[in-house]
């Protein structure tokens, strides 16, 4: 490969996004602007930024990655992730009629609106947000480091540096945009490949042959046993149903219609495309069965395979998807931190002006905290699977049941955290527990399941009402966003504790 030609693409390519984002920018005025886009994403931005999340890092370097170890085990990972996508378009996408700014809000509605509470989720959800950033910044990096030979770390550097540039100028709609290019590219990648290489192969038939007996068919569950092929398809659903940046474009669409075709569109898209991934990486074993490192297995047939620049587009393509994935986490975790860590530090707010500065000043910090845990690690699925078995479990169980059981509480919501964390931590230290069930989520998700349920059934008191909730979340953004006089707020959050009318997402919702 002309690493002139890459080098240069990959300049134009930045420099494009530069000026895309200069565009943008023009119609920012407030933080909601910036970090949800006027809340005015259409479905087809919302279909591409969500394809483009899903078939990026994850697929192209996970999911290729382990094909080439375990053939077609590798379609547990498009399994997984069209399962979860698809769960969160039928189950959450009606949330956006509530006009949540974050994750935590949303928790933090379904179990009270306590503010300590809300600052447990907030706390947890910034960290995931940053080790989800982290996992996309090493795959941005894997794939740059193979393409030109430079130093991982370095390579990393300039991916935090190239996505942090973009995004401090055109915020979350810069995201969506460059999200839903790559995304074409990324997919007619794929279907390119994998036609190519069974063309080569003789046909798909010719290339399964030469996969072997223990890992063909349905033998390839048994090879990775049947319990750790659950609990990985089990991990990627839940952490598509239980990330930040999934809920961002969620809050982010103009409507739930909107919203809810998008995700099911992608979930099936998703579904069909889980065998492609296989197939590459089963292709990329027979090719180069001394590869050091799986997880270039997708580039390594991408440069064997496409025609010289066609090759490079795609590899373009790859590292610019890892960006694009990344921005959203980090747009994600920004929101957090204003919309909950600080809102509960600085209760007055701030002007809207100072808002939008303070979040563009807030992504920078986000990305040198997340270069600094990517550092730390270069396997994209040991790294994925540890975060979400032990930060997400918890919260995904306070949401499902949050969002229908009317009873439950925020002791079953904070003990479903805890007993998640100290579950997940007692199987990844402990080589044998870990090797029975791969990863720690299907333990994970059971403890913080059943700890709620029995927690939430011991407290017999009336729980706070959702219309309460909602007013009191509406009040403290109103205060932090200094759209009122405070007597006037104050009014309003007492009669949130004292009138029981049923909510009206159009009257009681934060917007």
């Amino acid at each position: 490969m002309n690493l002139g030609v890459f080098y240069s693409l990959f300049a134009l390519y930045l420099a494009g996004l530069i000026a895309l984002s200069l565009w943008l920018a023009r119609r920012q005025r407030s933080s909601d602007d910036f970090l949800l886009a006027g809340r005015q994403v259409s479905g087809r931005l919302s279909l591409g930024t969500t394809v483009a999340t899903m078939i990026g890092t994850g697929t192209s370097m996970g999911a290729v990655g382990f094909a080439y170890t375990n053939s077609w085990a590798g379609m547990l990972y498009g399994i997984g992730g069209a399962c979860g996508i698809l769960l969160l378009a039928w189950l959450f996408a009606p949330v956006r009629r509530y006009g949540f700014m974050t994750m935590s809000e949303e928790l933090s509605y379904y179990t009270g609106a306590r503010p300590q509470v809300r600052l447990l989720f907030a706390l947890l959800i910034f960290v995931a947000s940053l080790g989800w950033l982290g996992a996309h910044l090493i795959g941005g990096a894997l794939y740059l480091s193979w393409a030109t030979g430079m130093d991982l770390n370095v390579a990393k550097l300039i991916i935090a540096t190239a996505f942090t540039l973009y995004i401090v100028i055109g915020g979350y709609s810069a995201v969506v945009w460059t999200d839903s290019i790559m995304a074409i590219i990324l997919f007619i990648g794929f279907i390119l490949m994998a036609l190519l290489i069974s063309v080569q192969a003789g046909g798909i038939q010719a290339l399964a042959a030469e996969v072997p007996s223990a890992q063909s068919g349905w033998q390839a569950l048994t090879h990775i046993g049947v319990v750790p092929a659950l609990s990985l398809s089990a991990v990627i659903a839940l952490g598509v149903l239980a990330t930040p940046s999934f809920r961002q474009r969620i809050y982010s669409a103009r409507s739930v219609r909107t919203v809810r075709r998008a995700f099911t569109l992608a979930g099936l898209l998703y579904l069909a495309f889980a065998a492609l991934p296989a197939l590459i990486g089963i292709a990329a074993r027979q090719t180069a069965p001394e590869l050091a490192d799986h997880q270039f297995a997708f580039a390594t047939m991408a440069v064997q395979v496409l025609p010289g620049m066609v090759a490079i587009l795609v590899l373009l393509a790859g590292v610019s998807a890892t960006l694009s994935s990344a921005s959203s986490d980090a747009i994600a975790a920004v929101s957090i931190f204003i919309r909950d860590l600080l809102q509960q530090c600085v209760p007055a707010g701030f002007a809207p002006k100072r808002l939008l500065l303070l979040s563009r000043l807030m992504l920078v910090v986000v990305a040198v905290l997340a270069l600094s845990m990517a550092l730390l690690s270069n396997d994209i699925i040991r790294y994925i699977t540890s975060l979400i078995a032990t930060l997400m479990s918890g919260l995904a169980v306070t949401a499902l049941l949050g969002r229908f059981w009317p009873g439950f509480r925020w002791q079953g919501a904070v003990a479903a955290v805890l007993c998640a964390m100290l579950v997940s931590f007692s199987i990844l230290l402990t080589p044998d527990w870990l090797a029975y069930w791969g990863n720690p989520v299907l333990p994970a998700f059971a403890g913080a399941l059943l700890s709620a349920l029995l927690v939430s059934g011991f407290y017999r008191h009336q729980p706070v009402s959702r219309l309460a909730s909602m007013r009191r979340l509406r009040a403290e953004r109103q205060r932090f966003l200094q759209q009122k006089p405070a007597a006037e707020i104050a009014a309003e959050a007492d009669a949130a504790n004292t009138h029981s009318t049923r909510f009206d997402p159009k009257r009681d919702s934060p917007l």
